[in-house]
């Protein structure tokens, strides 16, 4: 998670929807852009464009838009009882909308904490806990102005929300622990089959492909800013067979949990295993 300052960008329009497995927030400090997400928006200087995980989405137009992005794991926030800072992505899946305006007085203090959180990404890797947690807290605050803002502007969150957002919704908070398809399919009311073709259709992955996607993430999360065993990492993203979480893990990133996260490491770290 690391924003990142973009200027005088001319992004090129796509000609078809696209999603992510993660949520996305750009906070727009000058140009214009025009943007499809559960209906169409303009968005300029002040606006907050906010995009759930699997939200079709897609720049019809852009004229130098000038903009701090960033994005994150939405399971590994949710893990740590941070589900209310999620609530403003809520809402744009239950059909709110999907820009929020910042008020002028407190765009200098978004913008600061957006800054904030591109410099601490900057810092050396060695002191990657502590970082994770300002970045956390960073993000926190971000969104809290979010939401505060999107109160102002008299937004209502809807009620509801189909199938694929109920789902995708349930997955996002339980799939770092037991989870299977016909769970999730339970939780909405639904058959597997139906819950499947209607992720599959509304955000182009199936659920057990959402369940692996918010797992995967969170491993690598702990794997990068801690020093736990893989299996204990295992077992905290909801695998109780460590053998088969490498088997996934390396599937899904072409390498074992133990040698992705030597990888990634400045230096030698302790308590490796596996």
């Amino acid at each position: 998670m690391v924003a990142k300052q973009a200027r005088d960008c001319t992004p090129t329009p796509s000609r078809s929807l696209v999603t992510h497995n993660y949520a996305a927030v750009a906070f727009y400090t000058g140009g214009r852009s025009r943007v499809e997400l559960n209906g169409e928006w303009h968005l300029r200087e002040g606006d907050v464009l906010l995009v759930p995980a699997g939200e079709p989405h897609r720049t019809l137009e852009a004229g130098r838009p000038e903009f701090w992005g960033l994005s994150f794991c939405v399971p590994c926030f949710a893990a740590d009882g941070a589900a209310l800072i999620l609530e403003p992505f809520e809402r744009v899946r239950d059909g709110g909308a999907a820009v929020v305006h910042i008020p002028s007085g407190r765009c200098a203090y978004l913008e600061g904490l957006f800054r904030e959180l591109e410099e601490v990404g900057r810092e050396p890797r060695g002191r990657s806990d502590t970082l994770e947690v300002v970045q956390r807290s960073l993000l926190t605050l971000i969104l809290a102005e979010v939401d505060k803002a999107s109160g102002a502007d008299g937004v209502v969150r809807a009620s509801g929300g189909g199938v694929a957002a109920l789902a995708l919704r349930f997955i996002e908070r339980n799939c770092l622990g037991p989870l299977t398809l016909s769970d999730v399919a339970a939780a909405v009311g639904r058959s597997p089959a139906y819950v499947t073709t209607a992720l599959t259709q509304a955000t182009g992955r199936s659920a057990v492909q959402w369940i692996v996607s918010g797992r995967m993430a969170e491993a690598r999360r702990l794997l990068l800013h801690s020093d736990e065993m893989v299996d204990v990492v295992a077992e905290r993203v909801g695998y109780a067979d460590a053998t088969h979480f490498i088997r996934m893990f390396r599937r899904e990133h072409g390498a074992t949990p133990a040698a992705w996260r030597a990888a990634q490491a400045p230096g030698p770290r302790r308590k490796h295993s596996r």
